[in-house]
């Protein structure tokens, strides 16, 4: 849950004070300015100041880094498996060491940095970021925080262990919105919530096809056997990077995986969520020709609907997924020219006393009818994070671990994530393949039961063949972890 109060506090970092040898010997000790009676205005002192290293430096991890830049923050060094995607990283921040494999980069620079932000594709998020934690450097890890369930109790299992400073990158997570939306619900507004609609027009990318049959020859600059890492060997194709990836289960989430953690976060936030009890999916089906389905279970499907049941402090609470363009019905009290969420996306609570709904990132929020908004009254109680999400987690870096308060530590992030690949789990197992007893033909029997999960111990307890997905198979040369 966001805390109520700021954990703020004059703390001195621990590289607060400076020696050199000469200075030592001599007997002096130099000082930052900021400790000899005030900051200097426009003076940074360098112990004050983050050393920033990059993986995966292009597209969203181009921006990421950029943002850090906006701060105390130095970007230091630079890694990427594909050359053309990190150009113009590698421009703007010249004075930066460059790499392609991030295992060599942590092996021979550990000792230069002090953070990593990870913005990788999604199967590599866990191996890059446990590699950064057990060397001891914060880690800004994008959403979803992890391609498995396994990889995300890890990795907020390591967090604590190494004790080190975690994000991930949801940005809504430091938004107004949400903090609005927690007020209004503790202020009974809408009574107790039962019943929870998310929703996107995402994938915006191809889902639901078989894996292309023709290789393609590796574009100049790209590694791609790096670009691989932990899944299985498989020649390049045409249209798979730089974005086409998260359609397929090897590498990426789905709809789910890419948007659940901007758009379920804050129903699990504001309710307060832990680990589902249950899941159960629908997909959208492909048909080759008018008369055949296909069966393409490499690829995530075109569409899905996941329902999860969670126990909420107020008795059950069920939690509606949808994407591929579906939609909840529209609520009566929603006027028929009004926006829904933010068109295209959106979180729609019911309460036992009324609704209210959001956008991506937790925006728009509004109660239901809208004209309740001019009426609410309700004080903010929730600290708002004005320095916005990738500031507040560089503060938090300098100030060291357990210093400030962050929005999405893997505290938080990890059980979110969990419950977001969750979903994924009942929409894999959906299409789970099995023959017939006589032969002709096959059965997919996980798309007629409930899934019950038991969270604590990652492991669903009515259908073993779902299990498979909880935690993956690494090619070989690849660990979570030395």
């Amino acid at each position: 849950m966001v805390q109520e109060k700021n954990n703020e506090g004059n703390q001195i970092s621990r590289r607060s004070f400076l020696t050199t040898g000469a200075t030592a010997a001599a007997g002096f000790m130099i000082v930052p300015r900021h400790v000899l009676g005030g900051k200097t205005k426009g003076f940074t002192a360098p112990s004050d100041r983050l050393r920033v290293a990059g993986i995966g430096v292009g597209g969203k991890g181009e921006s990421d880094i950029a943002e850090f830049a906006k701060g105390p923050a130095d970007i230091v060094v630079l890694c990427d498996v594909d050359d053309n995607r990190a150009a113009n990283s590698v421009k703007r921040f010249p004075k930066a060491k460059y790499y392609k494999d991030f295992r060599e980069m942590l092996d021979k620079e550990h000792k230069n940095i002090d953070a990593v932000s990870v913005s990788t594709p999604d199967h590599t998020h866990a191996v890059a970021a446990m590699a950064a934690m057990q060397l001891g450097k914060h880690v800004y890890v994008q959403k979803p925080l992890t391609h498995d369930i396994y990889e995300a109790r890890m990795l907020t299992e390591a967090a604590k262990k190494y004790k080190v400073v975690t994000q991930m990158g949801n940005q809504g997570a430091s938004g107004d919105g949400v903090r609005q939306l927690m007020e209004w619900y503790n202020a009974g507004l809408i009574g107790d919530v039962h019943t929870v609609y998310c929703w996107t027009n995402r994938p915006v990318w191809p889902q639901g096809l078989p894996w292309p049959t023709a290789s393609a020859e590796i574009p100049k600059g790209l590694d791609w056997d790096l670009w691989l890492g932990t899944a299985p060997k498989k020649d390049f194709v045409n249209k798979l990077v730089p974005f086409n990836w998260r359609g397929w289960w090897d590498y990426g989430t789905g709809a789910l995986g890419d948007m659940g953690c901007h758009i379920v976060e804050p129903p699990f936030r504001v309710l307060g969520l832990g680990y589902p009890t249950s899941a159960e999916a629908s997909v959208g089906s492909v048909y080759v020709d008018e008369f055949k389905q296909g069966y393409f279970p490499d690829s995530c499907p075109p569409s899905s609907h996941v329902i999860m049941n969670f126990k909420g402090k107020a008795g059950d609470i069920k939690l509606h997924w949808m994407d591929g363009g579906i939609q909840p019905a529209r609520p009566e009290e929603l006027g028929p020219n009004e926006r829904m969420g933010d068109g295209g996306n959106g979180a729609l609570f019911i309460g036992t006393k009324g609704k209210m709904m959001c956008g991506t990132y937790g925006m728009y929020p509004s109660l239901l009818p809208t004209s309740r908004n001019a009426q609410a009254n309700v004080p903010k109680t929730i600290a708002r994070v004005p320095e916005g999400h990738y500031q507040q987690w560089v503060n938090a870096c300098i100030a060291g671990y357990g210093k400030k308060e962050l929005s999405a530590p893997f505290e938080i992030a990890g059980p979110l994530t969990e419950t977001i690949l969750m979903g994924n789990l009942a929409i894999r197992s959906y299409d789970v393949r099995k023959p017939k007893a006589d032969g002709k033909g096959f059965d997919y029997p996980g798309r007629y039961i409930k899934l019950l999960w038991d969270g604590p111990n990652m492991k669903i307890t009515n259908f073993d063949d779902a299990n498979q997905f909880v935690k993956r198979t690494y090619r070989d040369g690849w660990a979570l972890g030395k």
